[in-house]
């Protein structure tokens, strides 16, 4: 018992971390120092801890005690390096794991900005869409009222029939040019076949001793014919090149005009017929923004119809001068070169094309000479 004694107030403690031990080091502290106090002066010795406690975490370095047996001094700890790097170790790798779950965090809340950025076109895309079928419903809702007698339209008078008579117009032409081409199909036969009546003429010309004159006459006339067929048939192709001009690009590209008025003017009246319908039903908190919204959308393409009825006005003012400056051109040039052939007028026929600045393209005119070639 006094070894005991003697041994317990003077011990230095080692205390273990592991799982295994039955007390912890501030259990083992407080039972050395209460047996301190009550066995009188403490001298320093060591003892060796359990061999449970494995290896050695720290020592505790006790004194003399020179207070009051009710206020005992506090020890002095000494930490061991072992447990500091242990400890700072173990707070590095939680400073880690916070770092890299709020990098986590981060990455996870710029992916959805990512997302939301890639939403956008496609919701754009939704709206057009979206307003599209709007006006296509409204278009087509307004164009059924008008076949079926329902639904007013708005009409301009002078414009429509100046639309009327050039689409008459194009058809008149258009027929016009299926006859000319089958004149000229038909003038090119003609002269294939005085060619060759004049090609037998000259032969029987040459066989027939006792009616060489009146062969001969017979085949110089088929081939000047056959000649001034070819004239005549440059003029026609020039003709109804220039025509053909007149009605495939320019009358064809105001149609197009006209096409795009007609169309502004149906969404003009769609929206006119909605913001009336809107005008004779109840005002309040819930209809009035739809008013808003319709009066809006109809005071736009009011503006749309205006500015498309305006254009093709213009349109068919400078279409009229023009076709009757290329008209009268042609006109005159298809008469003097028809009255010229008929006639037999050779010259004046030639004269015709001169003044038209037309150059036919003589049989073989492609092909360059034995000299060019060499």
């Amino acid at each position: 018992m006094a070894d005991e004694a003697h041994r317990s107030p003077a011990a230095e403690l080692s205390i273990t971390s592991n799982g295994d031990a039955d007390m912890s080091q501030e259990e083992v502290f407080q039972q050395d120092l209460s047996h301190a106090a009550s066995s009188g002066p403490i001298t320093s010795h060591t003892h060796s801890a359990p061999d449970s406690y494995g290896i050695t975490e720290g020592v505790v370095a006790v004194g003399p005690y020179t207070g009051t047996k009710s206020q005992p001094t506090s020890p002095t700890v000494v930490p061991n390096p072992m447990v500091a790097s242990r400890l700072a170790r173990a707070a590095s790798d939680s400073q880690v794991e916070k770092e890299k779950g709020s990098m986590r965090g981060q990455t996870q809340t710029g992916a959805v900005v990512l997302a939301d950025d890639m939403k956008s076109p496609a919701l754009e895309k939704l709206e057009l869409v979206r307003k599209w079928s709007i006006n296509t419903y409204k278009c087509t809702k307004q164009i059924l009222s008008e076949k079926l007698g329902r639904g007013s339209r708005t009409v301009d008078l002078q414009l429509e029939a100046q639309i009327e008579v050039l689409r008459d117009n194009k058809r008149k032409y258009e027929h016009v040019l299926r006859l000319a081409q089958m004149l000229s199909s038909q003038l090119a036969q003609m002269m294939q076949t005085q060619r060759q009546l004049g090609d037998a003429f000259a032969d029987l010309s040459l066989k027939s001793p006792e009616l060489h004159e009146e062969f001969g006459y017979n085949a110089e006339t088929q081939k000047l014919l056959s000649k001034n067929g070819e004239t005549l048939l440059g003029a026609i192709h020039f003709f109804i090149a220039s025509v053909t001009t007149l009605v495939d690009k320019t009358i064809e590209d105001t149609l197009i005009n006209i096409k795009q008025y007609e169309a502004a003017r149906v969404e003009y009246d769609a929206y006119r017929t909605d913001l009336e319908e809107l005008n004779l039903g109840p005002r309040d908190a819930t209809t009035l923004p739809k008013i808003e919204q319709s009066q809006m959308q109809f005071q736009l393409h009011r503006e749309k119809y205006e500015k498309m009825r305006k254009d093709v006005s213009i349109k068919l003012k400078f279409l009229e001068e023009n076709k009757v400056k290329v008209l009268h051109n042609q006109l005159v040039l298809f008469h003097n070169a028809i009255a010229a052939y008929f006639a037999g007028n050779q010259q004046h026929l030639e004269q015709t094309l001169k003044q038209f600045h037309i150059k036919l393209k003589m049989p073989g005119a492609d092909a360059p000479s034995w000299l060019e070639e060499h």
